[in-house]
Protein backbone atom coordinates (compact mmCIF):
# COMPACT_ATOMS: atom_id res chain seq x y z
CA UNK A 1 0.00 0.00 0.00
CA UNK A 2 1.81 3.13 -0.92
CA UNK A 3 1.65 5.83 1.44
CA UNK A 4 0.73 9.63 0.91
CA UNK A 5 3.44 11.93 1.70
CA UNK A 6 3.35 14.01 4.94
CA UNK A 7 2.95 18.12 4.91
CA UNK A 8 6.43 19.69 5.78
CA UNK A 9 6.34 22.42 8.30
CA UNK A 10 7.08 24.92 5.30
CA UNK A 11 4.26 23.43 3.69
CA UNK A 12 1.67 24.14 6.82
CA UNK A 13 3.06 27.36 7.56
CA UNK A 14 2.01 28.66 3.71
CA UNK A 15 -1.08 27.79 3.97
CA UNK A 16 -1.92 28.81 7.31
CA UNK A 17 -0.43 32.45 6.27
CA UNK A 18 -3.44 31.64 3.25
CA UNK A 19 -5.67 30.72 5.83
CA UNK A 20 -5.56 33.90 7.89
CA UNK A 21 -4.86 36.54 4.89
CA UNK A 22 -8.46 35.01 3.49
CA UNK A 23 -10.39 35.67 6.61
CA UNK A 24 -8.56 38.94 6.83
CA UNK A 25 -9.63 40.29 3.61
CA UNK A 26 -12.68 39.15 4.11
CA UNK A 27 -13.22 41.13 7.61
CA UNK A 28 -12.24 44.12 5.67
CA UNK A 29 -14.76 43.41 3.00
CA UNK A 30 -17.59 43.20 5.04
CA UNK A 31 -16.16 46.05 7.50
CA UNK A 32 -15.88 48.33 4.15
CA UNK A 33 -19.41 47.20 2.90
CA UNK A 34 -20.79 47.86 6.57
CA UNK A 35 -18.96 50.99 6.17
CA UNK A 36 -20.58 51.88 3.12
CA UNK A 37 -23.32 51.08 3.85
CA UNK A 38 -23.80 52.97 7.26
CA UNK A 39 -22.38 56.10 5.02
CA UNK A 40 -24.98 55.80 2.47
CA UNK A 41 -27.43 55.56 5.31
CA UNK A 42 -26.43 58.82 6.79
CA UNK A 43 -26.47 60.30 3.53
CA UNK A 44 -29.83 59.26 2.77
CA UNK A 45 -31.17 60.27 6.35
CA UNK A 46 -29.40 63.74 5.80
CA UNK A 47 -30.73 64.42 2.78
CA UNK A 48 -34.55 63.38 4.40
CA UNK A 49 -33.74 65.86 7.50
CA UNK A 50 -32.97 68.35 5.10
CA UNK A 51 -35.62 68.38 2.73
CA UNK A 52 -37.81 68.36 6.26
CA UNK A 53 -35.71 71.20 7.29
CA UNK A 54 -32.43 72.29 7.30
CA UNK A 55 -32.52 72.52 11.40
CA UNK A 56 -33.99 69.93 13.20
CA UNK A 57 -33.98 71.95 16.86
CA UNK A 58 -36.37 74.10 14.90
CA UNK A 59 -39.12 71.67 14.57
CA UNK A 60 -41.89 72.34 17.03
CA UNK A 61 -42.58 69.55 19.68
CA UNK A 62 -46.21 69.33 18.42
CA UNK A 63 -45.59 68.36 14.96
CA UNK A 64 -45.27 71.95 13.86
CA UNK A 65 -42.06 72.83 11.84
CA UNK A 66 -41.23 76.44 10.03
CA UNK A 67 -42.20 75.41 6.90
CA UNK A 68 -45.98 73.83 8.08
CA UNK A 69 -46.54 77.12 9.97
CA UNK A 70 -45.49 79.06 6.96
CA UNK A 71 -47.94 76.83 4.93
CA UNK A 72 -50.90 76.90 7.15
CA UNK A 73 -50.87 80.66 7.37
CA UNK A 74 -50.44 81.42 3.93
CA UNK A 75 -53.52 78.99 3.29
CA UNK A 76 -55.58 80.71 6.17
CA UNK A 77 -55.26 84.23 4.85
CA UNK A 78 -55.28 83.28 0.91
CA UNK A 79 -58.72 81.35 1.36
CA UNK A 80 -60.09 84.86 3.70
CA UNK A 81 -59.06 87.04 0.97
CA UNK A 82 -60.72 84.97 -1.56
CA UNK A 83 -64.12 84.88 0.34
CA UNK A 84 -63.70 88.44 1.47
CA UNK A 85 -64.06 89.61 -2.15
CA UNK A 86 -66.40 87.67 -2.75
CA UNK A 87 -68.87 88.68 0.32
CA UNK A 88 -67.04 92.23 -0.45
CA UNK A 89 -69.30 92.10 -3.75
CA UNK A 90 -72.07 90.09 -2.77
CA UNK A 91 -73.39 90.84 0.73
CA UNK A 92 -76.35 93.26 1.16
CA UNK A 93 -76.12 93.95 5.16
CA UNK A 94 -73.62 97.20 4.91
CA UNK A 95 -71.80 95.70 7.94
CA UNK A 96 -71.17 91.83 6.70
CA UNK A 97 -69.66 94.42 3.86
CA UNK A 98 -67.54 96.42 5.52
CA UNK A 99 -66.49 93.42 7.64
CA UNK A 100 -65.69 91.69 3.88
CA UNK A 101 -63.73 95.05 2.83
CA UNK A 102 -61.84 94.55 6.28
CA UNK A 103 -60.94 90.50 5.63
CA UNK A 104 -59.76 91.55 2.29
CA UNK A 105 -57.34 94.14 3.69
CA UNK A 106 -56.12 92.92 6.86
CA UNK A 107 -55.16 89.30 5.52
CA UNK A 108 -53.30 90.96 2.30
CA UNK A 109 -51.27 92.47 4.83
CA UNK A 110 -50.64 89.23 7.15
CA UNK A 111 -50.43 87.37 3.63
CA UNK A 112 -47.13 89.71 3.34
CA UNK A 113 -45.95 88.85 6.60
CA UNK A 114 -46.51 85.35 6.12
CA UNK A 115 -44.13 85.51 2.81
CA UNK A 116 -41.42 87.76 4.43
CA UNK A 117 -41.31 85.29 7.47
CA UNK A 118 -40.85 82.51 5.34
CA UNK A 119 -38.12 84.34 3.04
CA UNK A 120 -36.49 85.29 6.48
CA UNK A 121 -36.31 81.51 7.46
CA UNK A 122 -35.33 80.50 4.39
CA UNK A 123 -38.40 77.79 4.54
CA UNK A 124 -40.66 77.26 1.42
CA UNK A 125 -44.31 76.75 2.59
CA UNK A 126 -45.31 73.04 3.24
CA UNK A 127 -48.33 72.34 1.23
CA UNK A 128 -48.07 68.58 1.93
CA UNK A 129 -48.56 68.91 5.59
CA UNK A 130 -52.11 67.76 7.00
CA UNK A 131 -53.56 70.85 8.42
CA UNK A 132 -52.65 72.60 5.35
CA UNK A 133 -53.69 70.26 3.13
CA UNK A 134 -57.32 70.63 5.12
CA UNK A 135 -57.37 74.23 5.25
CA UNK A 136 -56.72 74.51 0.97
CA UNK A 137 -59.86 72.26 0.47
CA UNK A 138 -61.60 73.47 3.34
CA UNK A 139 -61.36 77.44 1.71
CA UNK A 140 -62.03 76.10 -1.49
CA UNK A 141 -65.53 74.34 -0.58
CA UNK A 142 -66.89 77.57 1.44
CA UNK A 143 -65.89 79.55 -2.01
CA UNK A 144 -68.08 77.44 -4.24
CA UNK A 145 -70.86 77.18 -1.54
CA UNK A 146 -70.85 80.78 -1.16
CA UNK A 147 -70.82 81.73 -4.65
CA UNK A 148 -73.07 78.66 -5.51
CA UNK A 149 -75.55 80.90 -3.09
CA UNK A 150 -78.14 83.20 -3.91
CA UNK A 151 -77.24 87.16 -2.36
CA UNK A 152 -79.60 88.07 0.35
CA UNK A 153 -79.63 88.05 4.19
CA UNK A 154 -79.24 84.32 4.77
CA UNK A 155 -75.95 84.49 2.37
CA UNK A 156 -75.08 87.54 4.82
CA UNK A 157 -75.67 85.17 7.68
CA UNK A 158 -74.06 82.07 6.32
CA UNK A 159 -70.57 83.84 5.48
CA UNK A 160 -70.54 85.79 9.14
CA UNK A 161 -71.32 82.09 10.10
CA UNK A 162 -68.31 80.62 8.48
CA UNK A 163 -66.44 83.76 9.32
CA UNK A 164 -66.80 82.96 13.50
CA UNK A 165 -66.22 79.22 12.54
CA UNK A 166 -62.92 79.18 10.08
CA UNK A 167 -61.42 82.09 12.79
CA UNK A 168 -62.35 80.06 15.82
CA UNK A 169 -60.22 77.13 14.05
CA UNK A 170 -57.54 79.06 12.61
CA UNK A 171 -56.97 80.97 16.39
CA UNK A 172 -56.42 77.83 17.71
CA UNK A 173 -53.78 76.30 15.12
CA UNK A 174 -51.95 79.39 15.57
CA UNK A 175 -52.49 78.96 19.37
CA UNK A 176 -50.82 75.62 19.49
CA UNK A 177 -48.08 76.74 16.94
CA UNK A 178 -46.97 79.93 18.81
CA UNK A 179 -46.71 77.60 22.56
CA UNK A 180 -44.95 75.02 20.54
CA UNK A 181 -42.26 76.58 18.47
CA UNK A 182 -38.73 77.53 19.55
CA UNK A 183 -38.34 79.97 17.40
CA UNK A 184 -38.80 83.71 18.70
CA UNK A 185 -39.20 84.72 15.53
CA UNK A 186 -41.87 82.71 14.74
CA UNK A 187 -43.28 83.18 18.12
CA UNK A 188 -43.49 87.05 17.42
CA UNK A 189 -45.22 86.48 13.92
CA UNK A 190 -47.55 83.83 15.28
CA UNK A 191 -48.70 85.95 18.44
CA UNK A 192 -49.08 89.10 16.07
CA UNK A 193 -51.41 87.14 13.52
CA UNK A 194 -53.05 85.85 16.82
CA UNK A 195 -54.47 89.47 17.89
CA UNK A 196 -55.53 90.06 14.65
CA UNK A 197 -57.51 87.04 13.74
CA UNK A 198 -59.34 87.29 17.84
CA UNK A 199 -59.94 91.02 16.50
CA UNK A 200 -61.88 89.65 13.69
CA UNK A 201 -63.60 86.65 15.54
CA UNK A 202 -64.86 89.37 17.88
CA UNK A 203 -65.91 91.67 15.37
CA UNK A 204 -67.43 88.41 13.11
CA UNK A 205 -69.45 87.69 16.76
CA UNK A 206 -71.05 91.05 17.40
CA UNK A 207 -71.84 91.43 13.83
CA UNK A 208 -73.93 88.41 13.93
CA UNK A 209 -75.72 89.38 17.39
CA UNK A 210 -76.32 92.95 16.50
CA UNK A 211 -76.45 93.77 13.21
CA UNK A 212 -77.81 90.39 11.57
CA UNK A 213 -81.65 90.46 11.48
CA UNK A 214 -83.01 87.24 13.07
Amino acid sequence: MKRMGTRTPLTLAIAVAAIAACSKNDQYAANDTAHRDSAGGAMANAKVGDTTHRDSTNVARSGWNEASIVGYTVAADTGEIQLGRLAAKKAKNPAVKAFATQMVTDHSAMLKADHSLGGKLNATADTANNDVHDMVNHSRDALKDLTDKAAGPDWDKDYIDKMIDDHQKVLDKLQDAAKNTTNTDVRAALEKATGKVQEHLTKAQDIKANKLKA
